[in-house]
């Protein structure tokens, strides 16, 4: 039975070599098949199961050489750079729009879109250099093309556009390390960005994309079939890339489609959702997050009253402003002094949208939890201590991470303190004072009489100085409160130290 099995071996293998020598059109033996179709699989995953089989080792050699690659989506007999055996001609231009006849100049508009699937290798400089400019120049005279009225584009059109526009942008992208550590939050902003070497093609393809996009020649219930949720969902992905020019453009091409197709706006919302999920919960780490937000400011702003239960937004009813600010507050980054910016950011644009009524269901809460905190927020981190003092605890830890935390809490305090700043939200705090003053007093005391920093010292004279203008009957009483208070607080902790000296003393006694 065994030798039966194995003597049906070599004729399977020998008939699958044939069967691969016809679809080569018998020009070569078996062997050479066989290495051809290896060194296909091997060298190009990413290309369509169809090309992997047709191309022959010459083919493919000749590739590779070339310097650049065909970024179809998948093989079409329509590519002006592929023969039928996947072997690329020599790339070359093709004539002007200008020099057809206009029954000719769809067909040549789809030859040039075929001609700008090809992606280059920007890495090297000096290769390739015909080539790219060729491309270039094709893309160039698209973007005039898509942008001139030429009449309805066809679903064909419509097709090629799209898998021009995948080929080229879509792309892994690879982002520069970064070591998770205390500096380097601090100078994130400060860093240099990443540009892609690949600009000078890719702005053409994303300029010619959002002509396309915005275009009224494009048919919008054809175009949807090629433009759909799985394509917005790799364009969002793309919102990760390092370098902020291609994020401005995807911000505004994305902001084009969600005009534009409205059959994909909840799903646009949902995954912008899922990117933020993301983030917070996971990675920490994004590029395009500060895009995202202003998308989303754009789309709010457009809402139409009244409000569906998914486009509930401050800017549009007031009266969730009662709901939002505890949930700020309720999941207020204490440890983050950069996040406590931000939080005091969004808190001040939220509070500028609350009428009295609803400023009065959560200011309790809020001047409960968060103010106090915040006005005293770098005397947490740094003790009131002087120069000297300072100048050895720095010495004593040795990084100068430890001062920039410290200025960092600082940060936080002084925008706490520029709440008062603005107008309406000093309004909504003055016409609430018998019941703010009293909880935030202590805090804005202590800094007044304490605070080493002078910045944050200043601004608590100031804000103190306006309760007093405005209310000084409440201000003696609030100011009465706090020294009876801290005279309390004092004998309180006499008392302690005293007990515990009792102990050490008594301690000592039985020691001995």
């Amino acid at each position: 039975m065994w030798k039966q099995i194995l003597s049906k071996l070599p004729n399977k293998k020998s008939s699958k070599h044939e069967h691969r020598g016809r679809e080569h059109g018998g020009h070569s033996s078996s062997s050479s098949h066989t290495s051809g179709a290896s060194t296909s699989k091997s060298t190009d995953n990413g290309a369509a199961k169809s090309h992997a089989k047709n191309a022959s080792p010459a083919g493919k050699s000749a590739a590779s050489d070339s310097g650049f690659k065909d970024g179809n989506l998948k093989s079409s007999g329509n590519n002006n750079n592929n023969n039928n055996n996947g072997v690329f001609t020599p790339y070359e231009a093709l004539p002007s729009f200008k020099d057809v006849p206009n029954t000719e100049k769809q067909n040549l508009f789809i030859k040039k879109l075929n001609l700008c699937r090809v992606v280059f290798d920007f890495t090297d400089p000096t290769k390739n250099i015909k080539e790219k400019d060729i491309k270039r120049q094709t893309l160039l005279e698209l973007v005039d093309y898509v942008n001139s009225p030429n009449g309805k584009f066809s679903e064909v059109g419509i097709q090629e556009v799209v898998r021009m526009v995948s080929a080229n942008i879509f792309r892994t992208l690879n982002p520069q390390p970064r070591e998770n550590k205390v500096i380097d939050a601090l100078d994130l902003e400060e860093e240099e960005p990443s540009m892609d070497l690949a600009w000078p093609h890719l702005q053409l393809v994303y300029e010619l994309f959002l002509r396309f996009v915005a275009s009224p020649e494009t048919d919008t219930k054809l175009a949807k079939r090629y433009i759909d949720q799985s394509f917005v969902l790799r364009l969002l992905d793309l919102f990760d890339s390092e370098d902020p020019r291609e994020r401005d453009c995807l911000k505004t091409i994305l902001h084009r489609i969600y005009g534009k197709f409205m059959v994909h706006r909840p799903f646009i919302r949902k995954s912008i959702n899922n990117i933020f999920y993301r983030f917070v919960f996971e990675t920490e780490k994004h590029n395009g997050i500060a895009e995202f937000l202003e998308i989303l400011g754009s789309i709010i702003n457009g809402f139409a009253l009244p409000l569906k239960d998914e486009h509930k937004f401050v800017e549009k009813d007031c009266k969730l402003a009662d709901t939002v600010i505890r949930g700020l507050l309720k999941y207020w980054p204490v440890t983050n002094s950069s996040k406590e910016v931000m939080f005091l950011n969004e808190l001040e644009e939220v509070l500028e949208a609350t009428q009295p009524p609803e400023f009065q269901r959560c200011m309790c809460f809020a001047s409960i939890s968060v103010l106090p905190y915040q006005l005293m927020r770098s005397r947490y981190s740094l003790p009131v201590i002087s120069n000297e003092q300072m100048e050895e605890l720095i010495l004593r830890y040795g990084k100068y991470q430890c001062l920039g935390l410290l200025y960092s809490a600082l940060g936080v305090a002084e925008r706490a303190l520029f709440l008062w700043n603005n107008n309406h939200i000093e309004n909504l705090i003055m016409q609430n004072r018998k019941v703010i003053l009293p909880i935030i007093f202590p805090a804005l005391e202590r800094n007044a009489q304490k605070h080493w920093n002078q910045a944050v010292h200043s601004l608590t004279l100031n804000v103190r100085k306006i309760f007093h203008d405005l209310d000084p009957e409440l201000f003696k009483e609030c100011l009465a409160k706090f020294k009876e208070d801290e005279s309390k607080a004092a004998e309180t902790e006499a008392k302690r130290e005293a007990t515990w000296k009792r102990l050490e003393e008594l301690g000592v006694r039985k020691a001995s």
